[in-house]
C-alpha cells in the first residue's frame, strides 16, 4: 500500500482565546497548511474535522460543512468525534481514503474552543466523554478518574508524586521554544508537589490546561505528491485504534490501557516495525500519570518501568527515547478537537528538521503519535517515517 504523504501543516498558538470562534481558529490553521504544503484548495477532495464538544460550548452542531467553509474549500466535509481522540480518528478516516486509492488530497484537523464556557462549565463538558449514567452522576470527574488510576498504579507497581513531577518538569521545558505552547515557563519539582491538590495523588501541575486551538493537516498521496514535485519527506506509515469499557469500574486493571495496546499493536504492525525502532513519540499526557500509562501501553517502557522514565532522563529530549518534545498536552495544551492532528503535526516537524526541538532528534526517522479518549475508551496511534 502507498504512503500517505503529509504535504503541509498548521497549528494555531494554543492557550485562552475566548473570544475567537471555532471557525475562526481553524480557518488560521487551514491557512497556514496550505502554505506549508503547496497544495491548491481545489484539489482537496474531502474535509475531515475533528471536535467535541461544539454544540456545548458554541451551540454550533453541523460543523464539518462549516469549517470547510472556513477553510475555503469546497468540498464534501464530515465531523469525527471520539472524545480528546477526534482529530485523531479523523486523521485514521483519511489515511484509510488515500490508501484505497479513494482519494489523493485531504483537508483534515480539528478545532476546540472551551475558555469561553469557564473552568467549570470546561469541566462539566469534558465530563460527558464518561460514563453519564455511572460515572458522572456519581461525581466523576476526569482529574478524579486520573487519581484513581495513579494510585492504582501506585499499588501495583510503586511510584509516587515526584515521579510524577518528573514528567510535568519535563514538558514544559520542552514546550519552552515552542511558539505553539500554552505555557512557555520552566517549573520545578518542588513546584509540582506544592501546588494545590485537584484529586490526590493528582496537584494542579499534573494536569493539562483548558485550552483553545486548532490544527491542519494537508495529507496527500505518495503518486499525488511525486506527479506535483511536492517537498513531503515525511509519512504516515502506520495507523491504528483500539478500545476500551468506558466505565472505570468495568475495567480489569486500572493502570493499564488496553485500548492504547491495541492500537499500538496494530499501528506497528502497519508499518512495518516494532516499538524499539521508534525514535521520538508524542503522547496524549491529559495527566502525569496518562504518560506512563502511553509509554507503557506502546511497548516503549517495560511494564511497571514507565514511571521512573522521566526521573531517570530516559525521556527527556537528550535522553533515549525524547518524548512529548512540543511540551505535550502538559504544557503545549489540549483544547481537545486539534490534538490529535496537532501530535501528526508536531511528529512531522520533528522529522522534517523544522521543530524548534529538532537539534535534539537530528537523527530521528520514526516516530509515534498516541492521541486518546477519556480514561482512554477510545486511542489512535499513528506511526510516521521520514521518507525521503
Amino acid at each position: 500500500m502507498a504512503n500517505v504523504r503529509v504535504a503541509g501543516t498548521g497549528v494555531t498558538p494554543f492557550g485562552a482565546s475566548p473570544e475567537r470562534t471555532g471557525r475562526d481558529l481553524f480557518a488560521e490553521a487551514s491557512i497556514e497548511a496550505f502554505e506549508d504544503s503547496d497544495v491548491p484548495r481545489d484539489d482537496v477532495e474531502a474535509v475531515f474535522y475533528g471536535n467535541f464538544m461544539g454544540e456545548l460550548a458554541e451551540h454550533q452542531g453541523h460543523q464539518g460543512p462549516l469549517m470547510a467553509e472556513a477553510a475555503g474549500v469546497q468540498a464534501p466535509a464530515t465531523r469525527f468525534e471520539s472524545a480528546c481522540a477526534s482529530s485523531g480518528a479523523a486523521v485514521r478516516e483519511a489515511v484509510t481514503r488515500i490508501r484505497t486509492g479513494e482519494n489523493d488530497v485531504l483537508l483534515v484537523g480539528g478545532a476546540e474552543r472551551m475558555t469561553n464556557l469557564g473552568t467549570a462549565g470546561a469541566t462539566e463538558a469534558l465530563a460527558i466523554a464518561a460514563d453519564d449514567l455511572w460515572e458522572v452522576r456519581a461525581g466523576m470527574t476526569f482529574p478524579g478518574a486520573y487519581a484513581l488510576m495513579a494510585q492504582a498504579y501506585f499499588d501495583a507497581f510503586g511510584g509516587d508524586r515526584e515521579d510524577l513531577a518528573a514528567i510535568a518538569v519535563k514538558n514544559h521545558e520542552n514546550a519552552l521554544p515552542n511558539e505553539n505552547a500554552q505555557y512557555q515557563r520552566a517549573i520545578e519539582v518542588g513546584d509540582v508537589l506544592e501546588a494545590p491538590p485537584v484529586s490526590e495523588p493528582l496537584g494542579l501541575y499534573d494536569a493539562c490546561p483548558i485550552s483553545d486551538g486548532a490544527s491542519a493537516l494537508v495529507l496527500t498521496s505518495e503518486d499525488y505528491a511525486e506527479e506535483h514535485d511536492l517537498e513531503t519527506p515525511v509519512a504516515i506509515t502506520g495507523t491504528g485504534q483500539g478500545g476500551d469499557r468506558m466505565a472505570l469500574h468495568d475495567r480489569e486493571h486500572l493502570a493499564r490501557s488496553p485500548a492504547a495496546r491495541e492500537a499500538g499493536a496494530e499501528a506497528y504492525a502497519d508499518a512495518g516495525i516494532d516499538a524499539s525502532d521508534v525514535d521520538i513519540a508524542e503522547v496524549h499526557d491529559c495527566f502525569t500519570i496518562a504518560e506512563v500509562l502511553a509509554l507503557e501501553a506502546l511497548d516503549l517502557e517495560p511494564i511497571g518501568e514507565g514511571i521512573s522514565a522521566a526521573r531517570d532522563g530516559r525521556t527527556t529530549a537528550d535522553g533515549e527515547l525524547p518524548v512529548n518534545l512540543s511540551g505535550g498536552l502538559k504544557a503545549k495544551g489540549h483544547p481537545v478537537g486539534a490534538t490529535g492532528a496537532s501530535q501528526i503535526a508536531e511528529i512531522t516537524m520533528l522529522l522534517a528538521g523544522t521543530h524548534p526541538n529538532s537539534d535534539y532528534v537530528a537523527d530521528a526517522t520514526t516516530g509515534v503519535a498516541h492521541n486518546a479518549g477519556g480514561t482512554v475508551a477510545s486511542a489512535l496511534v499513528h506511526v510516521l517515517e521520514v521518507v525521503a
